[in-house]
């Protein structure tokens, strides 16, 4: 190897000792036990502020010695990669010996899927961890990693995590089927840790991006900052929006943050930010890519980009509260929160419709989401059906708590 490859490899060492040394470890993510590290090629996809680079730090300090140059960590968006490509980088790693490669924010490196594909081909022995922003595309024409990558998407910390971090309350997690299976005897195991009641609401407002532990007081601000960052730099950069529109998707996100989510009048949405149709359409395919937003169809089975969603929600509640400019109505809220949930622990949320209960989960059950004194009469005609409410701390036949679906990972 040349002395100008050693250097280089030298100095992305030096930071990669850096990072790897300085990463917290005191709370790990859940996330970190669900992906098969095994596997040669990884993807971690996910808005920006949710986690992945500690993800990816806390795994190596986890796994591998101080010491050991067996493993590297480096981010594709640093000056290194002005002069450098990754298969440079990959091939001067292994015959160092290199085993485990981890390419942070990859997708700022232009033509990534080839040279990663190119990577994987050639150096079978090397494991390959890559991430980047929820708008990363595996299938990219000439590059296509489909059939050799794994796909994981992180999203942001559940209520159970956010018990966890914010006051260091272990409770175990559970899926959807044990739940509706057994939910008062969870709601009491729950209730012998805390009161869920007493950090439900904050949560509504606070603590779904990891960042809220580095500065609570400019939260908000700084979700308001992700979503500039993701609408200015990658919806332009990755899905080709013109930057004169950028302002309208903006205001288009504004308004979604403000209408109560029942029926969806793309004609008179359109109008408000003064775009065509087609292109508000495009738009909100974009931001439910981008994590901002989450279109709910009536079915699953056949949906394009052009296809007018039933219902539209944003991403999740602490999105609702930093972007609207009054108090959210509660209603929306609770449904935000739901379908963040139960979608982010990996189910297939469809919209009920104005005669069923509200969500249609898994094709399995259908769940009517709303205050503690709810009834039944929307879903009395459905066979598996279940009351999500909130404001209440114990499970009653089939109603079952709001914050007990935000503990299913």
């Amino acid at each position: 190897m040349c002395c100008h490859n050693f250097l280089g490899m030298e100095k992305l060492f030096e930071r990669h000792d850096e990072y790897v040394s300085t990463v917290p470890m005191e709370y790990v993510r859940s996330m970190m036990d669900k992906i098969d590290w095994s596997l040669r090629l990884i993807a971690i996809k996910g808005p920006k502020g949710v986690g992945k680079s500690t993800l990816m730090l806390q795994y190596i300090r986890r796994n591998f010695a101080p010491d050991d140059r067996h493993v590297l960590y480096c981010s594709a968006d640093t000056s290194y990669f002005s002069s450098h490509t990754l298969v440079d980088v990959a091939d001067n790693f292994c015959k160092q010996g290199g085993t485990h490669l981890f390419i942070d924010e990859i997708h700022k490196y232009e033509n990534w899927s080839g040279e990663i594909k190119e990577i994987y081909d050639l150096h079978r022995s090397l494991h390959i961890v890559v991430s980047g922003s929820s708008l990363l595309r595996i299938n990219d024409g000439q590059s296509d990693l489909s059939r050799r990558i794994k796909e994981y998407a992180m999203p942001g910390l559940s209520f159970r995590e956010y018990l966890w971090f914010e006051h260091g309350l272990k409770i175990d997690s559970l899926s959807l089927e044990e739940l509706l299976a057994a939910p008062n005897a969870y709601c009491q195991y729950v209730k012998s840790v805390c009161h869920p009641l007493e950090f439900f609401p904050q949560y509504l407002r606070v603590g779904y991006y990891p960042f809220y532990y580095e500065g609570k007081k400019v939260y908000q601000s700084k979700i308001e900052s992700v979503v500039n960052y993701i609408i200015d730099a990658e919806l332009t950069g990755y899905r080709n929006v013109e930057v004169g529109n950028v302002r309208k998707i903006k205001a288009l996100l504004q308004v979604l943050s403000q209408i109560v989510p029942y029926e969806v009048d793309i004609a008179k949405l359109s109008k408000s930010i003064g775009i065509q149709r087609t292109t508000t359409l495009k738009y909100l395919t974009n931001l439910e890519e981008a994590a901002l937003i989450r279109r709910l169809f009536a079915g699953l089975d056949r949906i394009g980009d052009l296809q007018k969603p039933d219902k539209i929600l944003l991403d999740n509640p602490n999105l609702l509260y930093a972007l609207s400019i009054a108090t959210p109505e509660i209603g929306t809220v609770r449904e935000t929160f739901f379908c963040n949930q139960l979608a982010a622990s990996g189910h297939k949320v469809e919209y009920g419709g104005l005669k069923s209960g509200d969500f249609r989960i898994d094709r399995e059950c259908v769940i009517e989401v709303g205050g503690k004194d709810k009834d039944y009469s929307q879903i009395r005609n459905e066979r598996n059906a279940y009351i999500a409410a909130d404001d209440i701390d114990s499970a009653v036949f089939h109603k079952i708590p709001l914050w007990a679906f935000g503990m299913l990972y």
